[in-house]
C-alpha cells in the first residue's frame, strides 16, 4: 500500500509508514493520481542527479601529468622506469577516491520527498518531506559562477533545524525551480 502522505510504497500489513510515520487507517486502500490514461505512482523520481564530475576531470588531467613528470624526474636521477611508472600509476588512485565518493551521493525529487542517498559500503539515505522545507537558496561561489554549477540549500523545520546543502550541482537553478515548482503542487 502506498502512503498518502509521503507516497512510500509500504507492505499491505503496515499499521505505520517506514518513511514517514504516518498511520494507516486500516480500511484505507492505496490511493494512486490518475491523469488520462496513465496511473502515476507516487514514489518516481521527477529528477535524480549526482554532484559534478568536472574536479574530478581536471584531477584526472594533472595526475597524469604528475605522473609523466615523475616518470621523466626519475629517469634522470637514475632510478628504474619500472619502478617510476608503478608510482606514476598509483598516483591514479587520489583522482579515482574522489571519482568514486562523488558517484556514491545521489539526490532525487520525488513528488513528495527529497531523497539524498550517499555511501558504497554501509548505505544512508535522508529523506525531507517537501512540505517541511521552509527555504530553498542556490548557492554559488566565484568559481562555481564561473564553471556553472552551485549548491543548493534547503532549510527544513526539523526539530533540529536543519539544512540540507545538494553540494556542486550543474544547473542548480534549474534544479531549484524543479524543486519549489514541487512544492507550490503540493500547496495546491
Amino acid at each position: 500500500m502506498y502512503c498518502i502522505k509521503c507516497g512510500t510504497q509500504n507492505s499491505d500489513d503496515a499499521v505505520f509508514c517506514q518513511r514517514c510515520g504516518y498511520k494507516f487507517d486500516l480500511e484505507e486502500e492505496t490511493r494512486v493520481a490518475v491523469r488520462g490514461d496513465k496511473a502515476v505512482v507516487p514514489s518516481e523520481p521527477i529528477f535524480s542527479i549526482s554532484p559534478t564530475l568536472m574536479f574530478v576531470r581536471g584531477g584526472y588531467v594533472l595526475t597524469v601529468i604528475a605522473a609523466f613528470l615523475l616518470v621523466a624526474l626519475f629517469g634522470m636521477v637514475g632510478i628504474s622506469w619500472p619502478i617510476a611508472v608503478v608510482i606514476g600509476v598509483l598516483l591514479l588512485l587520489v583522482p579515482a577516491y574522489f571519482h568514486l565518493r562523488q558517484k556514491m551521493v545521489r539526490y532525487s525529487l520525488t513528488e513528495t520527498t527529497i531523497e539524498i542517498d550517499k555511501g558504497l559500503i554501509s548505505r544512508s539515505t535522508q529523506n525531507v518531506p517537501l512540505r517541511r522545507i521552509q527555504d530553498v537558496t542556490v548557492s554559488s561561489s566565484f568559481i562555481q559562477r564561473l564553471l556553472g554549477f552551485g549548491d543548493i540549500v534547503i532549510d527544513n523545520a526539523s526539530e533540529t533545524g536543519g539544512k540540507v546543502i545538494l553540494d556542486n550541482i550543474d544547473s542548480p537553478r534549474k534544479y531549484a525551480d524543479l524543486l519549489l515548482e514541487q512544492m507550490r503542487r503540493l500547496d495546491r
